[in-house]
């Protein structure tokens, strides 16, 4: 499968929805956590071959503002299995840096801690970034945005021709980065379950039944693949697509 992918066009940013952890389970008669637990090692392996590949973002849907309201015994697992992964040593062993978006302030004081800890330790990685949604949601995001504007503007008075798509972009949690150029939901939803919404305009989306902890390798491959057989116009014809490429 890895030699149907064109090594010059491996997609910049790969954002993925990491959903069935608890269906999973479930399915095997374990409890939900196990499928979380199952899901980080799915996590490691992904993030490997993201490296591999020359992918240079990989953002991970791991924990939405929407979670919260799960049963508390399921959140503390959360939060347990977070500062558990944050140990791992993928990090280093392949050069790779972390970055958070998300609701901080809400999360537990020491997973806060830690975050901040692995963020510093890992600052001059640079072979690729690994970002976690944590108590994020895109709606949070933006509300967000618009409040740092509005302070802004109390003190250093706008014009409205200064609110550009640009100037919002630097506004969001996501402007240390370009938007993903694919993005991937496993476990056989087919929504985006308020996941940058406005980072995705132009994204291609790949939707697969695979749940999350089985999701390998391979299954990477074959949304790559998916993604390399399209034509990314971003609203121009075909014809000048392919006049631009020659």
């Amino acid at each position: 499968m890895i030699d149907k992918i064109d090594k010059q066009r491996i997609p910049e940013h790969i954002a993925i929805i990491m959903d069935g952890n608890g269906r999973w389970a479930t399915a095997r008669g374990l409890a939900r956590n196990a499928g979380h637990q199952a899901g980080v090692e799915t996590v490691r392996r992904i993030t490997a071959e993201c490296v591999r590949l020359g992918v240079k973002y990989l953002t991970l849907y791991t924990f939405s503002t929407e979670n919260w309201n799960r049963p508390v015994d399921e959140v503390s697992a959360l939060m347990g299995l977070v500062l558990t992964s944050l140990e791992d040593e993928i990090f280093m062993k392949h050069n790779v840096g972390l970055q958070v978006i998300g609701d901080m302030e809400r999360l537990p004081a020491n997973v806060r801690e830690k975050l901040q800890q692995t963020i510093e330790r890992t600052k001059d990685n640079d072979t690729m970034t690994l970002v976690v949604a944590l108590s994020y949601s895109s709606r949070w995001e933006i509300t967000k945005a618009v409040k740092d504007i509005l302070q802004e503007a109390a003190t250093s008075p706008l014009a409205q021709e200064d609110i550009t798509e640009e100037f919002i972009s630097r506004h969001l949690t996501t402007n240390f980065m370009p938007d993903p150029d694919l993005l991937i939901r496993t476990g056989g939803e087919l929504r985006i379950s308020n996941y940058l919404l406005w980072q995705i305009a132009y994204s291609e989306l790949y939707f697969c039944d695979t749940y999350w902890p089985d999701f390998d390798e391979k299954a990477l491959h074959e949304a790559i693949i998916s993604y390399q057989s399209r034509q990314r116009r971003f609203g121009k014809t075909e014809e000048q697509v392919e006049n631009e490429n020659k």
